[in-house]
């Protein structure tokens, strides 16, 4: 089975296998780890499967590293929103939930639906990512001990506030680090400079915005890119009963819908473009949070035009188009 197809259930310590074959259903369970990286490619060979197509669900890191070594073993492998294997499952009327029969789940997801492939980020943009993913870790830690501040009692205040400074210091080290790792890498110090050329991106929403997007080429227009944001619209109707208000999807990256939030309200302010789109907006009955999706949408649109462009933003260009 030079194509055979596989699905893997990954958890924290260990992940189940399922291989299709015309006869029957193939299960294992390795330990998570690089040497049961290596037992599942040799069971799998046994199995007759030496270049199949396999597909997991994207959990994070838990199996980033999985996906990894089996696409460079020469398989072709698919990193899935568990959201489509669950509304599949949903279809099938699947009532047994555990790792074993998820994996056959999603092997079958799989066959049926054959997703797109997926590709290992370049190790430049995955360092980039650990840092980036490190300094918003930093901040939320950050904020949650100035909330403690707040409340807390005159003994534990100097504690707390002594964390704050610890905090800050590792922030701006870590800030640093971004700066200089970006400069290291021509493409990415291109892109950087490219991000920041829209009014309201800085250094930092930009670093986010590569990461987290990856290899951009994928995307076909700059509606597939916002809809990987989950920042496309999702409509409410039917027959004439139902006209439920519309909302942004959210089916998508959270890191960066978080991150141009602020870009967003900064943009309104500063960029000639999305102040005259927000006015457009309020003159057509919008407001509040429906306006601030609606600016996040159009700078994913700017976004995907100056990386595909390879140039700068240009307002008089923007607006005319």
């Amino acid at each position: 089975m030079d194509r055979g197809i596989v699905g893997i259930d990954i958890s924290k310590k260990t992940f189940d296998v399922a291989v299709l074959t015309e006869e029957r259903v193939i299960t294992g369970r390795f330990h998570n780890t690089p040497a049961g990286f290596e037992m599942c490619a040799r069971w799998l060979t046994k199995c007759d499967v030496r270049q199949g197509h396999i597909c997991m669900e994207a959990t994070g890191t838990y199996g980033e590293g999985l996906a990894e070594y089996l696409y460079h073993a020469g398989h072709v492998v698919s990193v899935v929103n568990p959201a489509k294997i669950k509304g599949f499952g949903q279809g099938e009327l699947s009532r047994t939930k555990t790792d074993k029969a998820d994996a056959q789940l999603i092997a079958r997801f799989c066959r049926a639906m054959k997703p797109e492939p997926w590709q290992p980020l370049e190790p430049e943009v995955k360092e980039l990512r650990s840092l980036v993913r490190r300094l918003d870790e930093l901040k939320c830690m950050q904020q949650q001990e100035k909330n403690r501040l707040g409340t807390a009692d005159d003994v534990v205040a100097p504690s707390i506030e002594e964390m704050i400074k610890v905090l800050d210091e590792r922030i701006k080290q870590v800030e640093k680090q971004i700066r200089r790792h970006i400069r290291r890498y021509p493409d990415l110090k291109h892109k950087r400079e490219l991000l920041e050329s829209i009014p309201g991106i800085g250094l930092l929403t930009a670093a986010m915005i590569m990461c987290e997007l990856g290899d951009t080429s994928r995307f076909q227009d700059a509606g597939q890119m916002a809809a990987f944001c989950g920042l496309t619209p999702r409509h409410r109707q039917s027959g004439s009963s139902v006209r439920g208000r519309s909302m942004l999807s959210k089916t998508g990256s959270s890191r960066i819908r978080k991150a141009l939030f602020m870009p967003a309200l900064a943009a309104i302010r500063y960029n000639p473009v999305i102040a005259a789109f927000r006015a457009r907006l309020k003159e057509n009955g919008k407001h509040g949070m429906v306006i601030v999706g609606a600016i996040m949408r159009k700078l994913v649109y700017i976004v995907f035009g100056v990386l595909k462009s390879g140039k700068p933003f240009d307002s008089v260009l923007a607006a005319a188009h």
